[in-house]
């Protein structure tokens, strides 16, 4: 099993229509590890750590997110940063 962390930003109407709360859910349901939070300019970003497979399968779920959201680009980045344990909504930054 190979372990990793990955940055995501999400954009699109992904700010007041459950994201963050979405996302944690789907992340732990997972078994990963990180954060989620909105930023000011609209988007969602997203810290993810854990198996490959299971951040991938987060990341193909974040391209449709909650009923409510319309997603048009995730963007997704390899990162060394370390993730903290369990799956977190942070404030916006």
């Amino acid at each position: 099993m190979t372990v990793t962390a990955k940055r995501l930003r999400v954009r699109g109407r992904v700010q007041g229509v459950f994201y963050r709360g979405w996302t944690v859910e789907r992340a732990r349901s997972l078994g990963l590890s990180g954060w989620v939070r909105n930023r000011r300019d609209g988007s969602v970003e997203i810290l993810a750590s854990g198996p490959s497979e299971a951040i991938e399968t987060l990341i193909e779920q974040c391209r449709q997110g909650p009923s409510a959201a319309q997603v048009t680009d995730v963007d997704v980045q390899e990162t060394g940063e370390p993730a903290p344990d369990g799956f977190q909504q942070r404030p916006t930054e």
